[in-house]
């Protein structure tokens, strides 16, 4: 018997033949429902999900191939089997070549309908499995708030999931503006200390004296202001995780009371008698090349060591170009949501220009480029015109177009036409001669790109 979500249409806008293949597919267990014409079988398609329409090729306002077009346009997953006039069966086959399953002829023999129905459930249940992979797979583009499917973004999920749990501590590496502290969540939220808290400090941004006091506290009275007690990050963190971003901005020095704190899972508050004891997973990161960093004694190599027993390396953004679109794609959702706005994409000119741009600063350079893009178009597509003149006047390489995995084959082509004319300043007798086309293709293609001129 066949399973209780397959669901079969009829449109047909004969009420004879609807009542009978009505009862005969109820008769065989399936749940039906009948329209009198395309235009209510459209309208009923869009209320529910059906495994299959069964469709009269000939039928008021919407006849059976103008249903399948739509069914296709909109990527609906119903199968559908055009049931035709013996003298319409080389339609029947046009639609067939359209996308329809099979077709049937008038009057529907019961015995190929039985046999036809579940064939082409079967289909679509293929269908069905097929997208609900590819959502899986789109859900893979995110680990955590890291988005990205590229390889080098794979390795870096596979080290988090094999290290998150352990009690190693970890160093990420990376150019500025890479992630590193989504990564250090990213630990922190698959550990077990997950419900404890996460405390991050930028080692940058204090000087010397008030970076110790940040980590460590201080008691009343430890110097000129010092009103109350004041507990530090490595307390904050306990049963938790500390997070030190670029540790090798930090003096020797400071690095020197670190390690200590870290072997002895003590240490003193400025000004200080008693010995605190806490338990701290420790994350740190650094924008420097490590060896160098070492080499040069600007990192104490013990402490090197010590945070350094697992290494995770974040590739900058111009040696994942195919993430560039996941990111643009998020980003454009998050500044859409946060300034009120329903920009839908980009102009095939403006991907292209931040496609083959080697995003110096990374991810959060690509993320506030796409803010402000937000903010000021006024469009439903962000155009080239809106991007930061560095990026309009970069010297880019105009002889060749970098495309993404993913792009269908129809936007390709346009792109390798639009960057074609554009690198033959718009002569399009010569762009045609380097396309290979002739100059009539060229200019129907552009006119179905909606550019005449």
């Amino acid at each position: 018997m066949p399973n209780s979500e397959d669901k079969i249409l009829i449109a047909d806008d004969e009420e004879p033949i609807r009542i009978g293949l009505t009862a005969l597919l109820e008769e065989e267990g399936y749940e039906v429902t009948a329209a009198r014409d395309g235009q209510e079988a459209l309208e009923q398609l869009k209320k529910d999900d059906y495994g299959l329409l069964l469709a009269d090729l000939k039928m008021p306002k919407l006849d059976g191939l103008q249903i399948l077009e739509e069914i296709k346009r909109k990527n609906i997953l119903t199968e559908v089997i055009i049931i035709t006039g013996k003298g319409s069966i080389a339609t029947a086959v046009e639609a067939m070549k359209a996308g329809a399953y099979d077709y049937l002829t008038k009057p529907v023999e019961p015995d190929r309908l039985r046999s036809i129905i579940p064939k082409a459930l079967e289909h679509h249940q293929l269908l069905v499995s097929h997208k609900e992979l590819e959502q899986q797979i789109k859900q893979l583009t995110r680990y955590e708030d890291l988005i990205g499917q590229s390889p080098q973004m794979q390795e870096v999920y596979k080290l988090i999931d094999a290290v998150a749990d352990s009690t190693a501590n970890v160093i990420i590496t990376g150019e500025s503006g890479t992630g590193k502290e989504l990564v250090a969540k990213a630990i922190h939220k698959k550990s077990s200390r997950c419900n404890e808290p996460f405390i991050a400090v930028n080692c940058s941004a204090f000087p010397e004296q008030i970076l110790e006091n940040e980590l460590f506290g201080h008691e009343k009275g430890a110097f000129t202001g010092a009103l109350n007690e004041k507990p530090g990050c490595f307390e904050l963190a306990h049963r938790g995780t500390l997070f030190l971003d670029e540790i090798g901005e930090m003096s020797l020095e400071t690095q020197a009371k670190i390690l200590r704190a870290i072997e002895e899972r003590r240490f003193r508050r400025l000004g200080g008698k008693k010995e605190i004891e806490v338990d701290v997973r420790m994350v740190a990161a650094t924008n420097r090349n490590l060896k160098q960093a070492l080499e040069d004694k600007l990192l104490r190599e013990d402490l090197y060591y010590r945070l350094a027993v697992v290494e995770i390396d974040l590739p900058p953004l111009r040696d994942r170009v195919d993430d560039i679109p996941l990111l643009i794609n998020e980003f454009l959702n998050y500044f859409n949501k946060k300034n009120h706005k329903n920009i839908k994409g980009l102009t095939v000119q403006c991907r292209d220009i931040l496609m083959k741009y080697p995003w110096h600063g990374n991810v959060r350079e690509l993320k506030n480029v796409i803010e402000r893009a937000v903010i000021l178009s006024t469009s439903d597509k962000i155009d080239a015109h809106v991007l930061p003149e560095r990026i309009l006047t970069y010297k880019f390489e105009k002889s060749s177009i970098m495309i993404p995995l993913g792009t269908t084959v129809e936007e390709a082509e346009k792109q390798l036409i639009f960057r074609t004319l554009e690198m033959e300043n718009n002569n399009k007798t010569k762009a045609a001669k380097t396309l290979g086309i002739s100059l009539k293709t060229l200019h129907n293609k552009l006119g179905r790109y909606g550019q005449t001129s």
